[in-house]
C-alpha cells in the first residue's frame, strides 16, 4: 500500500524530473543575505500570527480566510490562483483562440475548480455572468481595471472598468487592480487604487495588486529591467503602502535596474550583500520588500509557450523558496485542454505540498 511518505518522495522525483540540469541549484540553493528567519513565511497559522495584529476587519480576515481555506492548498498559507483577465489585457482572440471554449466564462470557473485552485481572477462580465452558481463554490477575485487594446495607436494605461460596489454585489471575496509604476499615468493610477481598496476594505473585501512595471526607458539593448530584482521589489513596497493585502509580481530576470538606468535610490549592499543574481534571491528581494513577507507574494505564472509544465514547476519552486505565497497562472492553463490545464495547476500546487521543498 502507498504511504504519504511515497507519495512526497514520488512528488521530488516529478519536480526534480520537470527541473532537469537546473534542480541541484534550485532545490539545494541556500539564501545567505537575507535569512529566512527574517521573514513572515506562509503557514497554516497565517492569518492569525500575520494578520492578528493588523487593521483589517473581521469581514476582511474572513474572506482572506475563505480564500486560504479553498482548493487542494487550503489550510497550507499558500494559495494557487487562476486569473483570466487576458481577454482585455492581451485580446480575447489572443487568449482564447488556442481554445475558444474558454469564451465561455463557466468553463474558466470550471477549470480553477476542477484545478483545485483557491480563488479565480477575472473581469466583473466573466464573474458576473456565473455569480449565482459558483460564487458560493469558489472565492471570486473581481479584476477593478484594465489596459484594453483596441484604442489606435495603442496607449498603456490601466483604467476602471468596475466599480467596487458591484465586485461586492456579486458575491466577490476580494478585487485585484494593477498599477503600472513609472508610467505617466502611474499618479493617478496609484489614487485611483488606493481609493478602491479603502472601499473594498470597508466592504470586507480582500485587496491584491498587480504591481507591474512599465516605461519604455526601462528596457534598454543590455537588459530588460521592467523584471529587475531592486526595480520589483520597490513597485512591491509602494504597493503594501496602499494597503495591498496580496502583492502580485513578474519573476525577476535581472538585477541592478536603478543603477544601470541612473536614476532613483538604492544602496550597494542590494547588490551581492543582501541578494545575489540567483533567482531565489532575487524572488527573496522581492518578498522583503512586501513587509518582510507580512504581505504575501504571488509570482506571475507568465504566457504559453514551449515546456509550460516544466516552467511552472520552476517558478512555483523559485516562489516558495525564496519565502512567497504562491502562484497566479492563468494562460500557461487556460490555453490547454481541461484536462492538460488540471493537471499544470496540479503540479504547481504539488510543488508546495511537498514538504521536502523547503524555504531556502
Amino acid at each position: 500500500m502507498s504511504t504519504a511518505a511515497d507519495a512526497m518522495s514520488a512528488t521530488r522525483t516529478c519536480i526534480e524530473e520537470l527541473l532537469g540540469a537546473e534542480a541541484e541549484d534550485l532545490l539545494g540553493h541556500r539564501c545567505q543575505g537575507i535569512s529566512a528567519s527574517r521573514l513572515h513565511l506562509p503557514g497554516p497559522d497565517s492569518l492569525d500570527r500575520i494578520w492578528g495584529a493588523s487593521d483589517r476587519t473581521v469581514p476582511v480576515l474572513r474572506n482572506l480566510q475563505a480564500i486560504l481555506s479553498h482548493g487542494r492548498l487550503g489550510g497550507t498559507g499558500y494559495v494557487s490562483i487562476l486569473p483570466v483577465d487576458q481577454g482585455i489585457e492581451h485580446s480575447a482572440a489572443a487568449s482564447f483562440a488556442p481554445n475558444p471554449d474558454y469564451f465561455d466564462p463557466e468553463n474558466l470557473v470550471r477549470l480553477a475548480l476542477e484545478g483545485g485552485a483557491n480563488a479565480v481572477a477575472s473581469t466583473l462580465g466573466v464573474l458576473g455572468s456565473v455569480a449565482r452558481r459558483y460564487a458560493p463554490r469558489i472565492p471570486f477575485i473581481v479584476k477593478l481595471n484594465h489596459n484594453e487594446l483596441l484604442t489606435y495607436p495603442s496607449k498603456f494605461d490601466q483604467i476602471l472598468f468596475a466599480r467596487v460596489r458591484q465586485a461586492a454585489d456579486l458575491g466577490a471575496a476580494a478585487v485585484g487592480a494593477t498599477i503600472y509604476f513609472g508610467s505617466e499615468e502611474s499618479g493617478r493610477q496609484i489614487q485611483e487604487v488606493g481609493a478602491a481598496f479603502d472601499e473594498a476594505h470597508r466592504l470586507g473585501m480582500v485587496c491584491i495588486l498587480w504591481c507591474y512595471l512599465r516605461n519604455s526607458a526601462f528596457k534598454t539593448p543590455e537588459a530588460d529591467y521592467h523584471t529587475a530584482a531592486d526595480l520589483t521589489g520597490q513597485a512591491n513596497h509602494l504597493g503594501v503602502t496602499l494597503q495591498a493585502d496580496i502583492v502580485k509580481q513578474k519573476l525577476p530576470e535581472c538585477d541592478g535596474g536603478f543603477n544601470a538606468l541612473k536614476f532613483g535610490k538604492t544602496h550597494k549592499d542590494v547588490y551581492g550583500k543582501l541578494s545575489t543574481t540567483h533567482p531565489i534571491d532575487m524572488t527573496r528581494w522581492q518578498v522583503l520588500n512586501g513587509y518582510a513577507g507580512r504581505v504575501g507574494l504571488i509570482n506571475s505564472g507568465g504566457a504559453s509557450g514551449k515546456d509550460d509544465l516544466a516552467q511552472a514547476v520552476k517558478t512555483a519552486v523559485i516562489n516558495k523558496r525564496a519565502g512567497g505565497m504562491g502562484l497566479i497562472s492563468g494562460r500557461k492553463a487556460f490555453q490547454k485542454p481541461m484536462a492538460d490545464g488540471v493537471r499544470l495547476l496540479h503540479a504547481i500546487q504539488d510543488v508546495y505540498l511537498d514538504r521536502s521543498v523547503t524555504v531556502a
